[in-house]
């Protein structure tokens, strides 16, 4: 009889120690979720997040209250969530930039990049798009390379800082082709384009919804995009993979993520009510007017995401010696 009882014991404490995840998951979200966004108010991020987290609070019952944490390319935010309680009530909203500050700043990191957190899963893509002032004699992406090639260490291009997305995606298109170019880091994506309407500088890559108006006016000439698919906001124009550097693919993205621990079954409830989120067609329509694509996707295949990024990421900033200013 001792071997059965004990059985039944190890049985049903097993059920009992499942049961807290169980009602967890149940029950969520019970109370208010913070979701932090470690951006200013206004940007991609920020629209996004705001965007989808409205929707969850509609079909959830409980509001999810954006928490703005800027400072730092997103780390002093990250941070926040990091040391956060595992439990589905402190979420982030953050950009590809997250896996590339693993590497530019390194122990500099308070939180590690991939031990503390988890990928609940995908937002949007933010697709960039490789842009010249209209004085540079060139129209598409072919004659870009050849007059930098004709040109070496002539043509500058601007960034929103070493180790931002603008700067990677012009060092990955740099290796690829062989070219000579000078970086010009500035702060933020506003002052990048600025510098480029003015003709400080006379390339740069940059999300579309960033240059769009600019390029709309005339303002700014696009050459071709980063990502591997078209953009709805710019139809006509190609990918890079398309028009001359084969296998080039480098889009930019925003996700949600949670703290490292949390209960696998409100992980996949935060991923499923995202999911319907981001197929209503108003929040299709509202993002796909800032020229931000909806990118619905599983936990898993946002997870295997970060980490080829996070590779990826890894080897253009060392190739590229970027550090933090």
């Amino acid at each position: 009889m001792k071997p059965l009882l004990n059985s039944i014991l190890v049985a049903v404490a097993a059920t009992l120690s499942a049961a807290p995840v169980l009602v967890h998951a149940q029950v969520y979200p019970a109370k208010v979720v913070r979701v932090v966004i470690p951006w200013p108010a206004g940007g991609s991020n920020d629209v996004v997040g705001r965007v989808v987290m409205q929707k969850l609070s509609e079909s959830l019952g409980q509001q999810f209250v954006v928490d703005n944490r800027g400072g730092a390319s997103g780390s002093i935010g990250a941070d926040v969530v990091a040391k956060a309680q595992a439990d589905g009530y402190t979420i982030m909203v953050h950009s590809t930039t997250h896996v590339g500050n693993a590497h530019i700043y390194g122990k500099k990191l308070t939180y590690d990049t991939v031990k503390d957190f988890t990928g609940v899963g995908m937002l949007s893509a933010q697709p960039g798009v490789l842009t010249v002032h209209p004085s540079l004699p060139v129209k598409t992406t072919k004659e870009f390379i050849a007059l930098a090639k004709s040109r070496p260490g002539q043509i500058n291009y601007s960034s929103s800082g070493n180790g931002s997305a603008p700067h990677l995606q012009m060092a990955l298109l740099i290796s690829m082709t062989g070219i000579d170019i000078v970086h010009v880091p500035y702060k933020g994506g506003a002052p990048q384009v600025t510098a480029l309407l003015a003709g400080e500088t006379q390339a740069s890559f940059a999300t579309v919804g960033t240059v769009i108006n600019q390029i709309r006016a005339g303002k700014l000439r696009p050459l071709g995009l980063g990502s591997s698919k078209a953009s709805k906001a710019l139809p006509n124009v190609p990918t890079l993979a398309d028009s001359g550097v084969p296998g080039y693919d480098m889009s930019p993205w925003i996700g949600v993520f949670a703290p490292a621990g949390t209960p696998k079954p409100v992980i996949d409830k935060l991923n499923a009510e995202i999911n319907k989120a981001l197929a209503l067609p108003d929040v299709i329509k509202n993002l796909e007017n800032q020229a931000l694509d909806p990118s619905p996707s599983t936990v898993d295949q946002f997870n295997a995401t970060l980490k080829v990024d996070y590779e990826k990421y890894g080897k253009l900033i060392k190739m590229t010696g970027a550090k933090v200013e």
